[in-house]
């Protein structure tokens, strides 16, 4: 989703088509401009614009209402300007007409006022960006796909799942890597609901959160007496998972003394209950998670290496952090709006362009946990059925993150015009200074000069 507005201009008297796109130029658009309406369609075809000036009559066979009309068959978010002349006003009030199967967004009047142009054109690429992301988004959810509650639209989350369905099918032991907040305990449940233990118990340990005295008794259970506060005998989660599935979570969390326990139970299968000396034997798969990066505690000796290299050598899956899979942000927006919707009576339908795409941009060291809290809130205190940038936590409302979905698409521009682009990306992010600017592009202060005198950017 870029930020910058692509305007095609389409003006066969040269000199007036330069003195437009150097006027637009100094705002926040890339402009094209074109001589005829052939070439004008030929441009539309590459790279749909989102805004297209053209005028109504134009030299050769293909006049600005054919123009029109391609436009909107490519593109129909593309919003279209037609210039006139004086007395002509009839002809671009019915190509305005909402009956019009090909609807222009506005016209000017010749001799144009650029005040005017900029600000019609100002509206018209807000509108297009706007009908644009809507369909963006519209695709991406037509596209997403959901497995096991995991939802999601991309590559990266689409080569894991097809990892995790195999893994699934098969009696490995699964290390699940990840950030914080990005699913790990929701991986753990997908592997045991498609395996063939599905049906069975699924217990979880959170070896972080639970005292270093009590993991093994959490683990392998006590009988009575084997400590102060042991009133009774009492199973521990692998006992009570037979047959099924256990999940360690924050593995790299256990202490030392449990993981050479573990080891063993994961070698041989048996369990000592805290207090007694009688070996048991249960059938449980092992699914461990880790936000730690367990290869440097085992340098470091906060880790066994025999454990590692047993955990990690069967199956692992990486789950990637939100921020390098940012396509999904949107599709997970709009499920936690629904989720919203349904635990709190809401009745929500999304939100405004502008919020999705300062969500898109946050960096989300929280992840997908973060998110889920952030549009939980914002619709718990929303008081439109739309959530605009002021429901945003004042957080997201000044962050300063501009981190893109993936590059702009430049397919269709030509040399000249992906370099003229670039260079008006960077002028903007050095706020115009041009020696910056210069050093920033690799080249030196007379050639940008130059290149701006000649792309019409000074």
């Amino acid at each position: 989703m870029s930020d910058t507005a692509f305007v095609l201009i389409v003006e066969d008297e040269v000199p007036h088509g330069l003195a437009i796109a150097e006027a637009l130029s100094r705002g926040e658009y890339a402009c094209n401009v074109v001589t005829s309406g052939v070439e004008a369609i030929e441009s539309i075809e590459r790279r749909p614009p989102d805004v297209v000036i053209t005028d109504y009559k134009l030299g050769g066979n293909v006049n600005g209402m054919d123009v029109l009309k391609r436009a909107k068959d490519v593109a129909p978010e593309t919003e279209v300007i037609l210039i006139t002349a004086y007395g002509s006003e009839q002809l671009a009030r019915e190509a305005l007409s909402h009956d019009s199967q090909h609807r222009a967004y506005d016209y000017l009047i010749k001799p144009i006022d650029i005040d005017l142009l900029r600000d019609k054109v100002q509206r018209a690429a807000k509108q297009a960006m706007a009908a644009r992301d809507r369909r963006v988004l519209h695709e991406q959810i037509e596209g997403a796909f959901e497995f096991s509650g995991i939802i999601g639209a991309s590559e990266t989350i689409q080569r894991e799942i097809k990892r995790l369905k195999k893994i699934a099918r098969s009696k490995s032991t699964v290390l699940i890597v990840g950030e914080t907040g990005t699913g790990k305990e929701l991986f753990a449940e997908a592997i045991h609901k498609n395996s063939p233990r599905a049906g069975k118990p699924f217990k979880v340990l959170n070896c972080a959160a639970v005292s270093e005295t009590l993991v093994e008794s959490e683990l392998f259970g006590h009988v009575k007496g084997s400590f102060t506060g042991a009133v009774g005998d009492r199973k521990g989660l692998i006992e009570a998972a037979d047959g099924g599935t256990v999940f360690l979570d924050e593995i790299g969390d256990m202490p030392l003394a449990m993981q050479a326990k573990l080891l063993r139970t994961l070698d041989t299968g048996e369990i000592l209950r805290v207090g007694t000396n009688d070996v048991e034997y249960f059938d449980v798969r092992f699914v461990a998670a880790t936000n730690h990066d367990l290869a440097e505690l085992v340098r470091t000796g906060a880790f066994r290496e025999d454990l590692f290299y047993r955990l990690h050598g069967q199956a692992a899956l990486r789950l990637p952090p939100l921020r390098e899979r940012r396509e999904d942000i949107p599709v997970l927006v709009q499920r936690f709006i629904a989720l919203a919707n349904s635990e709190n009576g809401l009745a929500l339908e999304g939100t405004s362009p502008e919020v999705l795409r300062k969500l898109t941009n946050h960096n989300w060291p929280g992840n997908v946990r973060e998110l889920r809290n952030v549009i939980s809130r914002m619709c718990l205190e929303a008081e439109e059925d739309v959530l605009q940038v002021s429901d945003l936590p004042e957080t997201l409302r000044a962050s300063t993150d501009i981190v893109r979905i993936g590059p702009p698409n430049l397919a269709g521009m030509t040399m000249a015009d992906v370099e003229k682009l670039h260079i008006m990306n960077t002028l903007r992010m050095f706020g115009g200074n041009r020696e910056r600017t210069a050093k920033a592009l690799g080249i030196g202060a007379r050639t940008l000069y130059r290149k701006l005198r000649d792309y019409g950017l000074k």
